[in-house]
């Protein structure tokens, strides 16, 4: 497989590093801007391409490694070049390899592959891809060529449907971003009860490192602890009266949805309790 990278950000230094610490064997990258191109080829040990033509005449396949607002025009580019028998694939989350339309006029197989890892940095994130898991999607052709390699370098990895693209990058988008919003509430009630900001983190890092690493040892409902579970409904209703506006809300859609996952764990709690608990969480 001669991969050649298209886009030198974050997502294409890293995957390029990766490949390359693992043998594999990468062409190099073409991007808008020459000077990242070559940035990214000094990094990874390979080359870089002033054109994509250029790079693809030396490529089995093709990684688009751009925001997804710029596939769809890296693709209209790519249409006007001989990409016969090449693996197109791209690394959007939400966009399946749908947006290759036409693909198969020019006899190339396109694919859709997305890792669940926050890439936050260009020159260190490949470290992270180590059992990092994959998901993949679109044509035969270019998935069992994807799967191969994946089982080469030991990364675990999943196949979806394409219609499932859209929910899957939201569960990434939950797992990830909207557990950084949560924690940023949490800190920011300690913050009103008198800690500063750096005192906040530091007095939940041990509540909040021992919850996660619970939850991945054990899944959620076995993880569940707190008033919600309890049918400690007093508590509950305590801590509604000192919240207000989106805070309180927020507050009240997690009980809600603790209160469902608590009906399954079917703790012996008296169904009064239950019943008013559901109740104070209209």
């Amino acid at each position: 497989m001669k991969i050649g990278i298209i886009g030198a950000g974050r997502v294409g230094c890293s995957m390029g590093k990766y490949l390359t610490d693992r043998g594999k064997t990468v062409t190099g990258f073409y991007s808008q801007t020459y000077e990242n191109a070559a940035a990214a080829a000094k990094f990874t040990g390979t080359d870089c391409f002033r054109t994509m033509e250029e790079l693809a005449a030396l490529s089995d396949t093709l990684w688009i490694a751009v925001p997804d607002d710029e596939i769809g025009a890296v693709w209209d580019c790519m249409k006007g070049m001989s990409i016969d028998g090449r693996i197109i694939c791209h690394f959007s989350g939400s966009l399946s390899s749908d947006v290759f339309n036409g693909i198969d006029e020019k006899k190339a197989c396109g694919a859709s592959i997305h890792p669940m890892l926050a890439f936050r940095d260009k020159y260190s994130s490949y470290g992270q891809l180590d059992n990092c898991f994959f998901t993949l999607e679109g044509s035969a052709c270019a998935l069992e060529r994807l799967e191969g390699l994946l089982q080469e370098l030991g990364n675990p990895y999943r196949r979806i449907n394409a219609r499932d693209k859209a929910k899957y990058h939201c569960a990434a988008s939950v797992l990830s971003n909207d557990v950084l919003a949560l924690l940023d509430l949490g800190f920011g009630l300690l913050e009103q009860c008198g800690f500063t900001v750096e005192e906040a983190v530091y007095a939940a890092s041990a509540l909040v490192k021992g919850n996660v690493e619970n939850i991945l040892a054990k899944g959620t409902l076995p993880s569940m602890t707190g008033p919600v579970l309890r049918g400690d409904v007093s508590t509950v209703e305590k801590h509604l009266a000192v919240l207000s506006g989106e805070e309180r809300e927020i507050y009240r859609l997690l009980a809600r949805r603790l209160f469902e996952m608590a009906k399954k764990r079917q703790e012996k709690v008296p169904e009064e309790k239950y019943e008013r608990m559901q109740e104070i969480l209209k």
